[in-house]
């Protein structure tokens, strides 16, 4: 099995995580090719419950607080993750106090 380092393939996109979740945003590709991989990066101190879906009204229902079960994922402060997700993904997070940059790419590869 070949692992190739991460390759990004469109613009970096960034959006402030707070207790509300902002609107999202859609991290597409620049190479017609549509990305399922995304690097994103927590460069704040709280972590973020990130809402990800195919339309922003997605992304924003998946958006949520896990307590004891939920459809976010949580990016802890300051990591950065190579996640899946669909071609054209929006992105958007909220969290329980305070804000956090975060910063989304695609690409593909590890």
């Amino acid at each position: 099995m070949i692992i190739n380092a991460f390759n990004q393939l469109g613009n970096t996109v960034t959006f402030t995580a707070n207790t509300t979740a902002p609107t999202p945003v859609q991290a597409p590709t620049n190479t017609g090719l549509g990305s399922t991989q995304y690097e994103v990066v927590n460069a704040g101190l709280v972590t973020v419950f990130l809402g990800v879906g195919t339309t922003a009204a997605l992304a924003n229902s998946n958006a949520q607080v896990v307590t004891t079960t939920a459809p976010s994922y949580p990016l802890l402060p300051g990591t950065d993750k190579i996640i899946t997700a669909p071609p054209g993904a929006y992105f958007t997070g909220i969290t329980v106090t305070g804000n956090a940059a975060v910063y989304i790419t695609p690409g593909e590869g590890m």
